[in-house]
């Protein structure tokens, strides 16, 4: 039992660890008065560069992946509720994005969105559907130049790929809903900026890039792709 208090607890503050925070610190910076205010890759990306920001997503990552791929290694099934491992690692990636967007290192104040730290709990769970998922925030980002869009598109497909392949009577799909909509709920200053075209875009600085073509159609056919696939995997 104590080994499990101290996964979930490890789970915790090993989301805790904010990266962006750390990489604006480095460069002289609080992000959280910079750009957007919020402390994930995204605004890394936007106030410190790509590199940087790249980096950062992927530490975020990692937060939720490791404690979900290691930490169910070291307990007992014995005291795991339901004795099942699965469940215990969903905890685990529970914990590590709370620790993400609220982190105790910073007092409990506000950190990042949770995105990319979800997207590595789900790449330890479902690495098939999860990396399906990554393609098409690619695509998405790629054709828009909003991440808000690609996260969302993500965030919704995810529950779906989970659907055609473990079924609605899994974990994961519970647990992928319900990330759908926190999602959904710390994305709601982005959606209604899409809705009144004032959200940030990627790669049209000053509004002078050249115009981009309709993200409509890659976005539908990566999509269509993606389910294909999940569907041939059931």
């Amino acid at each position: 039992m104590l080994r499990l208090v101290a996964a979930l607890i490890g789970s915790y503050l090993l989301g805790s660890i904010p990266a962006a925070y750390i990489a604006g610190r480095a460069r002289g910076i609080d992000l959280r008065k910079h750009g957007s205010g919020n402390l994930g890759a995204t605004n890394v990306i936007r106030v410190l560069g790509a590199r940087i920001g790249l980096f950062v997503f992927a530490f975020d990552m990692l937060k939720g992946a490791v404690p979900v791929a290691l930490f169910p290694r070291w307990v007992s099934p014995d005291v795991m509720p339901m004795h099942d491992p699965l469940i215990f690692g969903i905890l685990c990636g529970v914990c590590a994005i709370a620790g993400h967007t609220r982190p105790v290192f910073l007092g409990l104040g506000k950190g990042g969105k949770g995105v990319a730290t979800a997207a590595g709990v789900f790449l330890a769970l479902a690495p098939i559907q999860m990396l399906l998922v990554l393609l098409v925030f690619a695509v998405v980002l790629w054709s828009s130049g909003y991440v808000s869009l690609g996260s969302l598109t993500s965030a919704m497909l995810l529950p779906v790929l989970l659907w055609l392949t473990v079924g609605v009577r899994s974990p994961l799909f519970v647990i992928s809903v319900l990330v759908t909509v926190f999602v959904f709920w710390t994305h709601r200053a982005n959606i209604q900026r899409l809705r009144t075209g004032q959200e940030h875009r990627f790669g049209n600085k000053g509004g002078g890039g050249k115009k981009r073509p309709n993200p409509i159609l890659p976005i539908a056919l990566v999509v269509a792709a993606a389910i294909f696939i999940a569907a041939r995997l059931r």
